[in-house]
C-alpha cells in the first residue's frame, strides 16, 4: 500500500522485473484483491488494516489475560481486564489515521497507551500492537529529525508517565517502571528505525530510476544523433554521386539531342557515352552503399564493382580520370599536381576527392563553358586542393542558376568531418574557387 501525507500519495518505485523495489507476487494479487473489492485508496485500506490490527489486538490480549498467564500470576478484576482489552482496540481502530493523519494518529496512541499503564498492575507492562504500526508509519513518511523528534517524544511521555504513576500509587516499586519505559523505548524506537530505512530504501530506488531514465533518454539521443549523422552522410555521398554523373549526362543529352538530325553517327556515340555514364552512376552508388553499410565484404565487392575493378575507390589518386571526364563533358580543365604525392588518410582522401567532383560539377551547371584550373598540393604539412573557375562564358539558363546550396553545405561538413580548414566564395574577376586545406599530422586520421 502507498503511503501518503495529506492526501498524497508516496509511491514506491516501480523498477523493473528484478529490480530491488519490485513488488512480490502476493503483494500484487493482493493490490488487485482489494481493489476488485473496492477497497481502494489509502484510507479505506488503512481502515481495513485497523480492524485486522484490531481484532489481533483483542485475540492476544484476551489469550494472555485468560488462558495463556497461569492463574494468579496477573491480578486483574475482570472489569479492569476488558478496560485494558478496549483501549488496545481503540488503539488498533486510530491505525486508519496513519497516512491521513499520522501525529492524531501518534498522539492518540500515546495517550490511551499512558491510560494503559495506568490501569496495568505494577509488575507487568501491557501494550498494545496499534504504537509499534504509528511509530514505523512516522519513520516512513515524515523526515527522519522530525520522526525522531515525535517519537521520541511518545517515548518520553510514557517513561514519564510510568515513573509518576508507579511514584504515586506504588513508591516501593518505583524500579518497576523501568519495564514500561524500556518497553515503550525499544518498540517505538526500533519501529521507528524499521520505517526510516524502508523510507531511506524508497528514495535510493527512486534516485536509481531516475538515473536509469536518464541513461535511457541520454542513449536514445545518441541514437538519434547517430542517426542523423548517418542519415546526413548518405545525403552527402548519394548527392555528390548523382550530381557529378547526372549532370554530365544531362549535358551530353542535350548534344545527343542536337545531333540526332544532323550526325546520326556523332549521335549514337553520345547515346553510348551516356549509356556508359548510367552504368557508371549505377555502380557508384553501390560502392556508396556499400561503404555506409559499413560491411568489410560489401565495400570490397562493390568496389570491385561487377567487372571486376572496373569502379575505382574514390580518392585523390584517381582526380585525374575525374578530370578526364569533366574535359569529355565540354569543360576547360587545367589540372597541375605539386609537390610529391603521399597517402592520406582514407576518409581525408575520399572528402577531398568528393570536393573536387561537386565543385567541377557546380562549374558545369553555373559557368557553363568557363574554364576550371584544379590544383592539388602536396606541402611539407598539409594536402590542399583548389578549384577555381573562370567566369561563365554565357550566361546560364534560370533552371540551372537555382542551385539549393546542399553541394556547398555538403563539401563544408565534409571539411569539418576531417578537420580541414574549407573557403568558397566569388573571386575578384566574378568566377568562383573552393579550397581545402587539410593537416597532415602524420597519423591516420580515419
Amino acid at each position: 500500500m502507498n503511503d501518503h501525507i495529506g492526501g498524497d500519495p508516496v509511491t514506491a518505485p516501480a523498477a523493473g522485473p528484478t529490480g530491488p523495489a519490485d513488488p512480490s507476487r502476493l503483494t500484487k494479487r493482493l493490490d488487485v484483491l482489494l481493489a476488485r473489492l473496492g477497497v481502494a485508496g489509502p484510507f479505506a485500506r488503512d481502515c481495513l488494516l485497523a480492524v485486522g490490527v484490531a481484532g489481533l489486538t483483542f485475540t492476544l490480549m484476551a489469550a494472555v489475560f485468560w488462558v495463556v498467564t497461569p492463574p494468579g500470576e496477573i491480578v486483574l478484576d475482570p472489569a479492569q481486564a476488558w478496560l485494558l482489552v478496549a483501549l488496545g482496540v481503540g488503539q488498533a481502530l486510530l491505525l486508519c489515521l496513519r497516512r491521513v493523519r499520522p501525529v492524531v494518529c501518534l498522539v492518540g496512541a500515546v495517550g490511551l497507551q499512558v491510560v494503559m499503564i495506568a490501569l496495568s498492575p505494577p509488575d507487568a507492562t501491557i501494550r498494545g500492537l496499534a504504537p509499534i504500526v504509528v511509530a514505523y508509519t512516522i519513520g516512513a513518511l515524515l523526515p527522519a529529525r522530525r520522526a525522531l523528534a515525535l517519537v521520541g517524544a511518545a517515548v518520553a511521555v510514557e517513561a514519564t508517565a510510568a515513573f509518576v504513576i508507579a511514584a504515586a500509587t506504588t513508591p516501593a516499586l518505583l524500579l518497576a517502571a523501568l519495564g514500561p519505559a524500556g518497553s515503550s523505548a525499544m518498540s517505538n524506537l526500533g519501529a521507528f528505525a524499521v520505517g526510516n530505512y524502508v523510507a531511506t530504501r524508497r528514495s535510493y530506488v527512486q534516485l536509481l530510476r531516475l538515473q536509469a531514465a536518464e541513461v535511457v533518454r541520454t542513449q536514445q539521443a545518441k541514437v538519434r544523433a547517430a542517426i542523423g549523422a548517418e542519415r546526413t552522410q548518405m545525403a552527402r555521398e548519394l548527392h555528390d554521386v548523382a550530381a557529378h554523373h547526372l549532370s554530365g549526362m544531362v549535358v551530353q543529352a542535350a548534344a545527343v539531342h542536337r545531333l540526332i538530325d544532323r550526325d546520326p553517327a556523332a549521335a549514337k556515340e553520345g547515346v553510348a557515352w551516356i549509356r556508359s555514364q548510367g552504368k557508371e552512376t549505377l555502380d557508384n552508388l553501390r560502392l556508396v552503399v556499400g561503404v555506409l553499410r559499413g560491411t568489410p565484404g560489401d565495400r570490397a565487392d562493390e568496389a570491385s564493382g561487377p567487372g571486376g575493378g572496373n569502379v575505382p575507390v574514390p580518392g585523390l589518386g584517381v582526380l585525374g580520370e575525374l578530370v578526364r571526364t569533366a574535359r569529355d563533358l565540354g569543360t576547360p580543365v587545367e589540372f597541375d599536381v605539386d609537390g610529391v604525392p603521399r597517402p592520406v588518410p582514407p576518409i581525408a582522401d575520399v572528402a577531398l576527392y568528393r570536393m573536387v567532383q561537386e565543385s567541377l560539377s557546380n562549374a558545369r551547371q553555373h559557368a557553363p563553358g568557363a574554364s576550371v584550373r584544379v590544383v592539388l598540393r602536396y606541402l611539407p604539412r598539409e594536402v590542399a586542393v583548389s578549384v577555381r573557375n573562370a567566369p561563365p562564358a554565357r550566361r546560364p539558363a534560370p533552371a540551372a542558376r537555382a542551385s539549393s546550396g546542399v553541394g556547398l553545405v555538403g563539401m563544408r561538413e565534409r571539411a569539418q568531418l576531417i578537420g580541414a580548414r574549407f573557403a568558397a566564395g566569388p573571386t575578384a574577376d566574378g568566377g568562383w574557387s573552393v579550397t581545402a586545406t587539410l593537416t597532415d599530422k602524420g597519423g591516420d586520421r580515419s
